[in-house]
């Protein structure tokens, strides 16, 4: 049976986009002085102006509108003309200390509590309660759906060709889009590639069109997902100047699926950006794909979907739920007990084992927080793979 799915994507200049890895640098700033900083930051943007926001508790001090406009200027708003500009924005910042009732169960969690223990990985607590997600598939090299794959390829690309002067008329802004033809659950088609980039207005938008295909489209997609049906449409309304803050506002937290697995897989609904690994929204998500990817890995699944759910102030997870859609090896919940055998999921531990109190984030704030082969992240590794292969084997015999 024959299906398309569809995923999008967008570049570092998209309002929304601004506003996270904004949100992050701020992060950064203070977790590489202050790794045990409390952080919750949200930004939101408009023409001329960036609003930073939030509840922050630390020991350091950072310059916020300083980063707020590096942070800006390296995503290439330097110019009024862009529609934006660093030098001259607005930044007004309205800051609080995280809740003392959050701390109460973040600091010391109810397990520590119980047994009066102030050590090992059961002291911390989670940050909140929810449910989070992770996936991995066997569709591309880095264990990523195809269509999320390939439009955080585009859109870096976009990036990239504006950056380097092969395509200079460029402006930050932009967007992505891939639709992916599946026969029998396997990719075997790209059917239709969407690229929206903002521009100098001058450029006609026939050679756009040809730049883009030739420049961003050819050195992404392989010649052979490619064929004479696929449909290419470039700037679609024929004209985009007018984009980032003073196309569309921006606001942390919008892109979250662009960030995750292109609505392929679930997503538990928090945002990332701006919030220090304390934070389950951030970390178990971390932990959830650093497990699918290394079940997939293993040879146990093709696909693999972990649902991890936190209770604020509890250090142990209240569930953990596999999904394989019917392409384990192994019966879900002999997979569900491999997790547990090689798997610390309180966030104490995650923190830990993936080095989360680094400034890591800004660099993930745009073109995805997984799949990223570009960057060497502790969550894309598959050094539990080989342990886990074997442990299924001895169950399976």
């Amino acid at each position: 049976m024959k299906k398309l799915f569809t995923s999008e994507s967008v570049t570092e200049g998209h309002p929304d986009k601004i506003c996270d890895q904004i949100a992050d640098a701020i992060l950064d700033e203070i977790i590489a002085v202050d790794p045990n900083a409390r952080v919750a930051c949200e930004v939101a943007t408009n023409t001329g102006m960036v609003v930073v926001m939030g509840e922050i508790t630390t020991k350091c001090y950072v310059d916020i509108p300083k980063t707020v406009r590096r942070t800006i200027k390296e995503i290439g708003y330097t110019r009024a003309k862009f529609g934006f500009d660093s030098d001259t924005c607005a930044v007004i910042t309205s800051i609080d200390e995280q809740s003392p009732d959050i701390a109460l169960g973040v600091d010391r969690s109810m397990e520590a509590k119980k047994e009066n223990r102030i050590e090992d990985y059961d002291v911390i607590g989670a940050g909140d309660q929810g449910m989070m997600f992770g996936f991995a598939c066997n569709e591309t090299p880095e264990l990523m759906p195809m269509p999320i794959s390939f439009a955080n390829k585009l859109t870096k690309r976009l990036a990239e060709v504006r950056k380097d002067g092969t395509l200079p008329y460029l402006r930050p802004d932009g967007k992505a889009q891939v639709t992916i033809e599946y026969d029998e659950d396997k990719p075997v088609r790209v059917d239709t590639i969407v690229v929206s980039a903002q521009h100098h207005p001058d450029v006609d938008h026939d050679v756009i069109e040809k730049d883009i295909i030739e420049y961003v489209i050819k050195p992404v997609i392989p010649d052979d997902l490619l064929d004479d049906k696929t449909k290419y449409y470039i700037n679609p309304t024929g004209r985009f100047t007018v984009g980032g803050p003073q196309g569309d506002s921006g606001l942390t937290g919008r892109k979250i699926i662009v960030d995750t697995y292109g609505g392929y897989a679930r997503h538990g609904g928090g945002s990332f950006s701006g919030k220090d690994p304390t934070k389950v929204d951030r970390s178990a998500s971390y932990a959830a794909r650093y497990v699918a990817k290394n079940i997939v890995a293993a040879g146990i699944a093709d696909k693999c979907e972990v649902e991890l759910a936190y209770a604020i102030g509890l250090a142990r997870p209240v569930s953990v739920r596999v999904d394989t859609f019917g392409t384990g090896r192994l019966s879900d919940d002999k997979i569900i007990e491999l997790i547990n055998n090689n798997f610390d999921l309180r966030p104490a531990a995650i923190i830990d084992k993936l080095k989360l109190r680094q400034p890591i984030y800004r660099q993930i704030a745009a073109y995805g927080h997984f799949g990223r082969t570009d960057l060497d992240l502790p969550w894309e590794k598959t050094d539990k793979a080989d342990t886990l292969k074997e442990q299924a084997t001895s169950f399976a015999v």
